[in-house]
């Protein structure tokens, strides 16, 4: 059996856009099907096997319900790094990028990091990777994850050390520990699920997304409790934070003791990274 890019461009526009119904399908046949980028351009058919035929209706049948590309490919790009996810974990968006590109640009060689809520480990990963003299410690609360981010690691090459542990309740037992501490934590509110996208709500980890409604600055709070501990004397709090709360987040951290605190916007000029020092 054949098939060619439009016919699965067809199938794909009852469920998307037109512009997302055209990505999709050229991932889905330059990407999943192996044909090349010129025939794909080129509108050329693709002969399928019987198995490639059960693969691709598979596929059609996964996005017709919303199920991430990403989670259908099994990795998403982060930093030009390939990064396996599952829906175990988060997939990883540009806004971390600019998170990680801005601590990679202020800190020193030989640093200790700490990553809270690592998910797939693309905060972590990639900062041990772009600072290889770093040390690099990574947090979070979810076995699955952490097997992800684990096994991310192994794969790009990256030296982290993973703990399996809940933030909301840890008890520090030293001082001093980290010059940074860096996460990207639940922050989207519950009363926001009803206007995100199906295929964000449906699939990917709630625990990872959500925060309640009445305290919506939770994680935040109590990661600035425990930096006033684990940070070293002029250390460094990075945050990825939902864009409505900068002003709150600023207040927060200024009442914890933390000095120059700083609210950066996205490259869509939405507010998304906070730093504060020590």
């Amino acid at each position: 059996m054949s098939t060619n890019p439009s016919q699965i461009r067809r199938a794909l526009s009852a469920y998307y856009e037109p512009g997302e119904a055209a990505a999709l399908s050229r991932i889905v046949c330059t990407e999943l099907l192996g044909q090349s980028q010129t025939d794909y351009f080129l509108c050329k058919d693709i002969e399928l096997s019987g198995n490639q035929e059960e693969k691709l209706q598979t596929i059609l049948q996964r996005l017709a319900h919303f199920e991430p590309i990403q989670y259908i490919q099994g990795y998403t790009l982060f930093l030009s790094r390939p990064f396996c996810v599952s829906p175990a974990v988060l997939i990883p968006r540009p806004e971390t990028e600019e998170l990680v590109q801005r601590i990679v640009a202020e800190t020193g060689a030989g640093a200790s990091v700490l990553d809270v809520g690592t998910g797939s480990g693309c905060i972590a990963i990639s900062l041990a990777l772009e600072l290889p003299q770093a040390q690099v410690e990574a947090w979070d609360v979810s076995l699955e994850a952490l097997e992800v981010a684990q096994g991310n690691a192994e794969r790009l090459g990256a030296q982290v050390d993973f703990r399996l542990l809940d933030v909301l309740t840890f008890r520090p037992e030293g001082e001093g520990l980290f010059d940074v501490i860096v996460s990207n934590p639940p922050y989207v509110l519950e009363r926001e699920r009803a206007e995100m996208e199906p295929n964000v709500v449906a699939y990917e980890p709630a625990l990872a997304l959500f925060v309640p409604d009445e305290d919506p600055l939770l994680f935040y709070r109590r990661i600035g409790e425990l930096g006033r501990h684990l940070l070293r004397p002029g250390g460094r709090l990075y945050f990825e934070i939902n864009r409505t709360q900068g002003a709150a987040l600023k207040a927060l951290h200024e009442a914890q003791g933390y000095r120059d605190v700083t609210i950066y916007q996205d490259i869509s000029h939405n507010d998304r990274i906070i730093k504060a020092l020590l």
